[in-house]
């Protein structure tokens, strides 16, 4: 895959490194009533977000919560301490409100998004008369999960394509300025670090650990069974072709 096959689908971000800018929004920070950096961390925040959104008196607004879940096929090859169907029990309980993300999502007056991006369940589509502050469910799947990863690609590069066409159409649809993500999926960690180890080139061992509670010999097998992963799509590089290898 040729670095032009990546756009439009993965569009080129604009750079945010405009120093006279950055030292303007510096010395408005710097002329604050308060010592020079005295607020430490909160105020190279501040700096950031402002260079972000180009303003040198940036604003948060409309918050969004998104939950991407999905199924994985290499669950089967027993990389998880728990069965797959916790995905959609677990993508119930968001929208039930009684996850850890919908306590704080509530708490905080942020928008939760739950997307079903390839669960291995259907879910009814919601009324469109929710109450105030209920969480929303988005109904984006491109199959009802992935393949198994250790037997062949996880997707076609048509499905991870659309995945990621999907992902980008919603959240631009989003109201809002401020963007919070999260993902839910038994078997998510061992593809994270499949795709570490092949784009970072490291030692698979070095980044496979526990997810939901392996024990040391279920981290082992974890490892053992990522690494035949890597060795069925060695000849896999590109970074696109990798996500829907793996």
């Amino acid at each position: 895959m040729s670095e032009s096959s990546f756009s439009p689908l993965i569009p080129s971000i604009a750079s945010m490194d405009d120093a006279a800018f950055r030292q303007q929004v510096q010395q408005l920070l710097d002329n604050k009533t308060k010592p020079l950096g005295s607020l430490g961390l909160l105020e190279a925040l501040a700096l950031r977000i402002a260079c972000i959104l180009g303003s040198s008196q940036p604003r948060l607004a409309d918050p969004q919560m998104v939950v991407f879940a999905a199924d994985h096929g290499l669950v089967a090859q027993g990389v998880s301490a728990y069965p797959a169907d916790v995905t959609w029990q677990m993508v119930g309980n968001f929208l039930a409100g009684g996850a850890a993300v919908s306590v704080l999502s509530r708490q905080h007056g942020v928008a939760l998004n739950v997307v079903d991006c390839g669960v291995a369940r259907d879910f009814a589509p919601q009324s469109d008369a929710l109450p105030p502050g209920a969480p929303r469910l988005w109904l984006r799947k491109i199959a009802p999960g992935t393949q198994d990863s250790s037997l062949g690609p996880a997707m076609s590069m048509a499905q991870c394509e659309a995945a990621i066409a999907n992902g980008r159409a919603l959240l631009q649809a989003l109201p809002g300025n401020a963007l919070l993500l999260g993902e839910m999926g038994i078997g998510n960690t061992s593809s994270a670090s499949l795709l570490l180890a092949r784009l970072c080139n490291l030692d698979v061992e070095t980044v496979t650990g526990a997810g939901t509670g392996l024990s040391g010999e279920g981290v082992a097998r974890k490892a053992e069974v990522l690494r035949r992963v890597l060795a069925r799509h060695a000849g896999v590089q590109e970074p696109l072709a990798v996500l829907a290898a793996m």
